[in-house]
C-alpha cells in the first residue's frame, strides 16, 4: 500500500481472529516471535486496508465471484494439513500430529476436541527433528508453573498439569549433524530445570571448529548438554538417529505401547558432515516404548475451492501454487506465443502455498515481500491483471463490496478490524483475571458471542 497510493487491500481470513500461525502456532512460551503482530497493527490502520474475517473463501465466496471485483488476488493460506507416516498403528490412540498438538495449547478451535493422553505412562516419542518437534518436546518437559503466565490455554494447561511424560525421545532418521532444528530451540531445551539431556557418545569424536557455523553451533550444544544430570533428575530427554519408523503397537488395547524404527546408515558415497547426507536402511530394527507418540515431519497446503476455475493448477506432490522466484501464478499452457508454461495475469502467491512448509516467520515475511514488490512493479508496467483496466471486461473495483452481499446471503457473519479488536480486548481481559496475558476463546462460536456481550 505504501508503494502505490491509491491501492486498496482486502484481506479474508477464515476464522474471526487474524495472525494465523503466529497466534496458533508459535510456542506461547515464545512471546517475543509474535512481535511481527506490531507491522501487521501498522497497516491494519489504514483506511485502504479492510479486514474480512469468519469468511472462507471457496466455500463462503466463491472465487470467479470475487474475480471481477479485484485487480489481483494473492494466495497466502498457508499448509492446513500435515504429512502423515504411512505406516500400521499410526491411528492407535495417543498417536498425534504435532501440528494438531500445537494446535490445540494454542486454542485453533478446530482441535479443542484433541484430549491428548498424557497421563497413560511416562514415555514418549517425537518423530522428526525440527522445530516443531523440539517445541512439542520442551512443552511436555517444561513445569507448568512456567507456562502459567502465557496464552496457553486453561485446558491445555490443566491437561498438562496431570501428565506423567518424564521421558522424551526426538527421533531422526539421519544423524546428528543432518538435524532440522535451530540452535535456539535445543538451547531452551538444554536449560529446562530439572531435565537432564542424554549425550550423544558419536559426536564426542567430533571436532566443531571444522564445521560451518550453523552446524558447529548445534554441536557446541549438544556436546555441552543440560545443566542437570541424569542421575540426579527424574526427568530427561533425548535425540536418537539414524531410525525410520516402521511401525506403532498396542499391548492389550487399542492405546500405543511401543514404536518400532528401521534402523539406517549413512549411503556408501554420502558425506557424514553434510547436511544433504542421505541414509539407507539396515536389517536392524530398534523399538521404544512409548504412551504417546507425535508425528512432526512436515506440513503440506492444500488447493482451496475453485482454483481450477481460475486456471490455476496446483502441485498436490509439493503442496504449492506453481510459480515464478517472484510469487507470480504460472500455468503449462499460459505462456505467449509458442511459449507453453506462462503467468497467470493477476494472480500471486506468498508464504508456504508458495515455496512449500519451510523457513521460520521471519523468511516468510520477506518472501511475502517479495510477492508484493512483484504486484507493484507489474502495475507499475502495465502488465495485464485479471480484468482489464477499461472496456467490457475492466474491473469493477468494487472488492470486498462486491461480494458482501453474496457472503451474507449465506447466514455469514463477516468481521472487520473493530471487531477483531473488541475480541482481542475480550481475551486480554480474561487473562487479566487469572494471571496471564490472555485467555484464548477456544471456538469461532464464542469469538462471535463475545461481540454481542
Amino acid at each position: 500500500m505504501n508503494k502505490v497510493q491509491d491501492a486498496v487491500v482486502d484481506m479474508y481470513e477464515q476464522l474471526p481472529v487474524p495472525y494465523g500461525l503466529v497466534r496458533f502456532g508459535v510456542a506461547p512460551d515464545h512471546p517475543e516471535v509474535k512481535n511481527c503482530q506490531d507491522t501487521f497493527e501498522e497497516a491494519a490502520k489504514s483506511p485502504r486496508f479492510n479486514y474480512i474475517g469468519n469468511v472462507s473463501v471457496g466455500h463462503d465466496v466463491e472465487l470467479v465471484k470475487m474475480k471481477p471485483h479485484y485487480d489481483a488476488i494473492l494466495f497466502s493460506y498457508g499448509a492446513s494439513e500435515d504429512k502423515k507416516l504411512g505406516i500400521p498403528g499410526e491411528e492407535l490412540a495417543g498417536v498425534y500430529s504435532a501440528r494438531e498438538f500445537v494446535g490445540w495449547y494454542n486454542g485453533l478451535p478446530q482441535f479443542q476436541h484433541l484430549a491428548p493422553e498424557l497421563a497413560v505412562g511416562n514415555e514418549a516419542v517425537v518423530i522428526g527433528q525440527g522445530n516443531v518437534a523440539l517445541d512439542v518436546a520442551r512443552i511436555l518437559l517444561t513445569p507448568v508453573d512456567k507456562l502459567r503466565h502465557t496464552d496457553m490455554t486453561e485446558q491445555a494447561l490443566q491437561t498438562l498439569s496431570q501428565s506423567k511424560i518424564d521421558h522424551v525421545k526426538v527421533v531422526g532418521r539421519r544423524g546428528p549433524l543432518q538435524v532440522a532444528f535451530s540452535v535456539k530451540e535445543v538451547r531452551e531445551l538444554m536449560q529446562i530445570d530439572d531435565v537432564a539431556f542424554h549425550t550423544i557418545p558419536s559426536l564426542t569424536s567430533i571436532n566443531p571448529k571444522t564445521l560451518p557455523r550453523i552446524q558447529k553451533r548445534i554441536t557446541e550444544v549438544l556436546q555441552k548438554g543440560s545443566k542437570s544430570q541424569s542421575q540426579k533428575t527424574r526427568r530427561s530427554w533425548g535425540l536418537e538417529f539414524f531410525k525410520a519408523p516402521q511401525s506403532m503397537h498396542a499391548s492389550d488395547s487399542t492405546h500405543l505401547s511401543s514404536v518400532t524404527f528401521t534402523n539406517q546408515a549413512f549411503a556408501p558415497d554420502a558425506d557424514p558432515l553434510s547436511t544433504s547426507a542421505s541414509v539407507v536402511p539396515t536389517s536392524e530394527m530398534t523399538t521404544m516404548p512409548a504412551s504417546v507418540a507425535f508425528r512432526s515431519v512436515g506440513y503440506k497446503s492444500v488447493a482451496i475451492p475453485g482454483l481450477s476455475e481460475l486456471g490455476v493448477p496446483f502441485d498436490t506432490k509439493l503442496g504449492i501454487i506453481p510459480n515464478d522466484p517472484y510469487g507470480r501464478v504460472m500455468a503449462p499452457s499460459a505462456g505467449p506465443g509458442s511459449l507453453t508454461a506462462g503467468h497467470i495475469p493477476g494472480l500471486y502467491c506468498a508464504g508456504w502455498v508458495k515455496r512449500g512448509p519451510t523457513g521460520v516467520i521471519a523468511s516468510t515475511m520477506t518472501d511475502a515481500f517479495t510477492s508484493a514488490d512483484a504486484i507493484v512493479e507489474d502495475w507499475e508496467t502495465g502488465v495485464s491483471f485479471l480484468n482489464s483496466r477499461q472496456g467490457e471486461n475492466a474491473s469493477t473495483g468494487l472488492g470486498w463490496d462486491g461480494v458482501r452481499s453474496e457472503v451474507e446471503g449465506k447466514g455469514v457473519r463477516p468481521l472487520n478490524w473493530e471487531d477483531w479488536k473488541t475480541i482481542d480486548a475480550k481475551e486480554k481481559g480474561k487473562g487479566e483475571r487469572i494471571g496471564k496475558t490472555r485467555e484464548k476463546f477456544a471456538s469461532v462460536e464464542e469469538m462471535l458471542k463475545a461481540l454481542d456481550r
